[in-house]
């Protein structure tokens, strides 16, 4: 197939032009500027921001068979406005352009955040059975929660559409998550809310990547899968102290073992945020309510639903996906 990837030169993105690579399709990024990871693999680039709709209309020109839409404002901070340009007024061009175009399949690329309700735990569960979040304390959720909703809507006859929700994808490659766990592990700022034994999910990048293609494959107006949300996960829920560690452990910084209960970390991301909003600081706040919650409460899903419709099953395991990325990184030292 010929397929547009919005946001292939990110972590995600990358790793899904990689794995369409491999199976043989053509591949085209989308994103607000050019990437020379992305040229080094021979894909081609289009410039538009995703807000811009004639801009999308273009890029989107182009014969393509199916689009992923990877593109997103991440990020625990930031104006409302900003996210929603990003990630509601994205996502609307998005379907806009497939409609526009004849483009029959949409694979949407979401998150486990749209799920999140305050301290509640989501344990073993499918995305049809956990409703979306209310109240959220995050413009990232907020927005993703209103993107989700509109591309599963879109589903029907012409454009067949899903949404996938990987849950804190890691890896090789990784210029986010893990560069700031290090930052703070090294400089004595890194704390576990609460016990940090909750079990919590994770996703390897290539099984992020593998969950998308797998999709894709299965997806057809009337397919088990189509108009439908799935969390993506490595299927192997770890204490998070386990999983923060794995990771500091396989870039040769020191662990994790200092405590801050909930309510305390509740009530400094509370200040954070009142800071943050009044003064001109710079980066993000180092906690938020949303955060806090997060990091306290297990989030760990059913990958059953995946498997049924659309063959989804992790090929790299939690252990060698820690072996990778310390070999990784290793060689990059």
């Amino acid at each position: 197939m010929n397929i547009l990837v919005t946001g292939g030169g990110g972590f995600l993105g990358q790793a899904l032009c990689r794995a369409l690579l491999a199976r043989g399709h053509a591949v085209t990024s989308v994103s607000r500027s050019h990437h020379p990871a992305l040229e080094a693999l021979g894909v081609p680039q289009r410039q538009a921001d995703l807000a811009d709709r004639e801009a999308v209309l273009r890029a989107f020109d182009g014969g393509f068979d199916a689009v992923l839409h990877n593109a997103a404002k991440a990020g625990a901070w930031g104006s409302h406005a900003s996210y929603f340009s990003a990630n509601v007024l994205g996502t609307r061009n998005v379907i806009a352009a497939c409609r526009a175009h004849g483009i029959g399949r949409l694979v949407h690329t979401s998150t486990p955040s749209v799920a999140h309700r305050a301290t509640h735990p989501v344990e073993g569960a499918s995305a049809d059975e956990v409703p979306y979040g209310e109240g959220v304390k995050a413009h990232y959720a907020a927005t993703k929660i209103i993107a989700e909703r509109e591309a599963l809507a879109a589903n029907g006859p012409d454009l067949a559409t899903v949404a996938l929700r990987p849950r804190l994808i890691w890896g090789p490659g990784d210029t986010q998550i893990l560069p700031r766990l290090v930052e703070r592990a090294r400089s004595g700022r890194l704390r576990l809310v609460g016990s940090g034994d909750n079990l919590v999910d994770t996703t390897y990048i290539d099984n992020a990547a593998q969950a998308h293609v797998d999709a894709l494959d299965h997806l057809h107006p009337g397919a088990a899968c189509a108009g439908r949300a799935y969390f993506i996960s490595n299927g192997e829920p770890w204490p998070l102290r386990a999983v923060l560690n794995g990771l500091l452990r396989a870039a040769g910084a020191p662990e994790v073992h200092a405590t801050i209960p909930f309510r305390a970390a509740y009530a400094l991301g509370a200040v954070c945020e009142g800071l943050w909003t009044l003064l001109p600081l710079r980066g993000d706040p180092p906690m938020t309510r949303f955060l806090a919650e997060q990091l306290a409460t297990p989030h760990w899903y059913s990958m059953a639903p995946a498997a049924r419709d659309f063959g989804y099953a992790p090929r790299v395991s939690m252990a060698e996906g820690m072996a990778r990325l310390r070999a990784s990184l290793a060689a990059q030292t």
